[in-house]
């Protein structure tokens, strides 16, 4: 089974604060997440009281088209951005490095890309060599879906997903290589460290 993370950016202008996390699962770092008082931090949920993610899907802006729920059984990583948002400019290097660290082992990454144009978002896809796909967004439509679980003035934001579809994890402002890296690794070592493999028909 694979490890999904997600990573979004929000509409609002929320200066991310960098803070390495030290809790224990369960602690939160954000107390209470709402539109009127956004916060900064990590949220780390314990298995049985982890909440489900909506299954979003949309247009890619490579032109393909992405449903999260096809990637259930992977860890997967949720960021949600946009080309005009700075913490999200200083985030993407760092989340394109563990995207590519982790890819082998079943960890997969999708974007959420909002309230850009698609010329400047795939500008800033090519500058941060993104090597996974993001759904635009322009209306935050998608984005929508995920409140209660982000706040979405949030910019940016980070989500990671067990192999169930739930949230495993939330960092609500710019995140660090050494926090993504961390908590993907967790989220990954619950259930084996490798996605099953498929079996080959008229395999000997």
């Amino acid at each position: 089974m694979a490890v999904v993370v997600l990573a979004m950016a929000a509409v609002g202008v929320v200066w991310a604060v960098e803070r390495d996390w030290t809790g224990k699962p369960g602690d939160s770092a954000v107390p209470d997440v709402s539109e009127s008082d956004v916060v900064t931090g990590v949220t780390v949920f314990e298995v049985g009281n982890r909440p489900v993610a909506p299954a979003v899907a949309g247009d890619t802006l490579d032109g393909g088209r992405l449903a999260l729920a096809e990637l259930r059984g992977h860890v997967v990583v949720v960021n949600v951005w946009g080309s005009w948002c700075v913490p999200c400019q200083e985030e993407a290097p760092q989340l394109a490095r563990v995207a590519r660290e982790t890819h082998d082992d079943g960890v997969r990454f999708v974007g959420i890309d909002v309230k850009d144009d698609r010329a400047s978002a795939r500008a800033f896809v090519r500058r941060f060599a993104i090597p996974y796909p993001s759904i635009a967004d322009p209306d935050g439509k998608v984005l929508l879906a995920f409140d209660g679980i982000i706040p979405v003035s949030a910019v940016p934001s980070t989500l990671v997903l067990d192999r169930d579809g739930r949230v495993a994890a939330r960092v609500v402002g710019q995140i660090t290589y050494r926090q993504l890296r961390g908590l993907v690794d967790d989220v990954a070592a619950e259930r084996g460290s490798r996605p099953s493999r498929p079996t080959r028909k008229g395999a000997g």
